[in-house]
C-alpha cells in the first residue's frame, strides 16, 4: 500500500465534501497531505480536517498535477471541466456527479456490489459514484442476485430533502418553522414541509423523472445485466437525511425470505433489523444518519407473485450514498492499484 498519497476534496464547504473529509480522517486514509478546494467564493474558508483545519483553496486554479486521488462532489458542469483537466494531469478522480456515470470507458463503482470494475479507471483516470439511491439498493440486492437472480425490481424510494444539498435543508427547517407558526408560505415555493412529493429531477419523455431512469440505467451497468427489469417511482419526503426504500423485487428462482435474511445477515455493508414487533425496522431518523451501513428490514415473501420478495432499506444518503463510497474506492485504489 502506498502510504504517501496526496489528495484533494473538490466541493469541500458542501455537504457531500464535508462528510468526505470527516471520513478521510476518521478512517486515518494514508495521505501525505489533502487539499480543500471549493470555487473562488469559498477561497480561504476553514473545513475541518480530524483535529485539524484546511485553508480552502481555489479549484479553478489548481494544480492536479502534484496530487494521487481527487474526490469530486462540486455539481455536474464543475466535474465536466475540472474533474476531466484532473485526469489529464495524471490524477486518479473519483466523481460524486453524474457527469461520467454513464460513459462506457468510465467504471461506475459500489465497492460491496462491483469492486472489480475498479480496475478499468486507467481509461480515463476517472471512476463514477453512482447516486444515493442505487447504491443502498445494490447494496442490499447484489447477495440476493448472486444467490437466486433477479428478473425485477420495483422500488419507491423516499428521498431526504439534504439530497438536494444544504439550501433544501434550510428550506424543510424554515417551512416547518413558518407552518408551526401559522405563517403561510411564498406562493412561489414549493412545499415539502408536511408534505411528500413525487418528483425529483426533471421529467422526461417516458413520464419518469431523470432521478428515477438514473437507478434504472445504473443498476444496469453495475451489474451488468440489461436483463433485469427496473421500474422506480422518487418522492421527496421532509425528512432532513437519510434514504428510505421499499423494494418489491421477483427472483429467477424462489427464494425464501429466511434464506434472503441469512445471505443479507453476512452480507458487507448490510446491517439487518428485521423484528416483526415495533422498533424492529430501519428507520431513516435513528438509522439513517451519521452511519456506515445499509439497513435491510421487513424482509417477507411477496403473498402476490411465487417468487416475490419484499425488502424495507435505509442508509444516510450524504455519508454512505455519496462520501463513504467515494472514500471506499480510494482506499481500494491505494491498496491494489496506484
Amino acid at each position: 500500500m502506498k502510504e504517501n498519497n496526496v489528495l484533494a476534496v473538490a466541493g469541500a464547504t458542501g455537504l457531500v465534501g464535508e462528510s468526505m473529509l470527516d471520513l478521510l480522517a476518521q478512517r486515518r486514509f494514508p495521505a501525505v497531505s489533502v487539499h480543500a478546494l471549493a470555487s473562488a467564493r469559498s477561497v480561504g474558508r476553514r473545513v475541518s480536517y480530524g483535529n485539524s483545519m484546511l485553508v480552502v483553496q481555489n479549484l479553478a486554479t489548481f494544480d492536479f498535477s502534484q496530487v494521487d486521488i481527487a474526490l469530486f462532489s462540486a455539481g455536474a458542469s464543475v466535474s465536466e471541466e475540472h474533474a476531466t483537466r484532473a485526469a489529464a494531469e495524471g490524477c486518479v478522480v473519483i466523481d460524486n456527479t453524474s457527469c461520467f456515470r454513464y460513459d462506457d470507458d468510465v467504471p461506475l463503482v459500489v465497492p460491496e456490489v462491483n469492486i472489480e470494475a475498479i480496475e478499468q479507471y486507467r481509461q480515463r483516470n476517472i471512476i463514477a459514484n453512482p447516486n444515493c439511491s442505487t447504491i443502498q439498493l445494490l447494496v442490499a440486492l447484489k447477495p440476493i442476485y448472486d444467490k437466486a437472480g433477479i428478473e425485477r425490481i420495483n422500488v419507491a424510494t423516499y428521498q431526504a430533502v439534504s439530497g438536494a444539498g444544504r439550501s433544501a435543508i434550510e428550506q424543510l427547517a424554515g417551512q416547518t418553522a413558518r407552518l408551526m407558526n401559522g405563517q403561510p408560505l411564498d406562493d412561489e415555493e414549493a412545499q415539502i414541509a408536511f408534505n411528500v412529493r413525487p418528483h425529483i429531477d426533471n421529467f422526461l419523455d417516458n413520464g419518469y423523472t431523470r432521478e428515477e431512469m438514473k437507478i434504472v440505467w445504473e443498476t444496469h451497468k453495475i451489474l451488468d445485466d440489461e436483463t433485469v427489469a427496473v421500474n422506480p417511482t422518487a418522492v421527496r419526503v421532509p425528512v432532513f437525511f437519510g434514504h428510505s426504500e421499499a423494494v418489491h423485487i421477483e427472483t429467477r428462482r424462489k427464494l425464501s425470505a429466511d434464506e434472503a435474511r441469512e445471505l443479507l445477515a453476512r452480507a458487507p455493508g448490510v446491517t439487518l433489523v428485521d423484528r416483526r414487533a415495533p422498533g424492529g425496522y430501519p428507520m431513516a431518523a435513528t438509522d439513517g444518519v451519521g452511519t456506515d451501513s445499509v439497513y435491510v428490514g421487513r424482509i417477507r415473501e411477496d403473498i402476490s407473485h411465487e417468487r416475490g420478495l419484499n425488502l424495507w432499506v435505509v442508509s444516510d444518503n450524504v455519508r454512505k450514498g455519496a462520501a463513504l463510497n467515494s472514500v471506499q474506492i480510494a482506499e481500494i485504489l491505494v491498496k491494489d492499484h496506484i
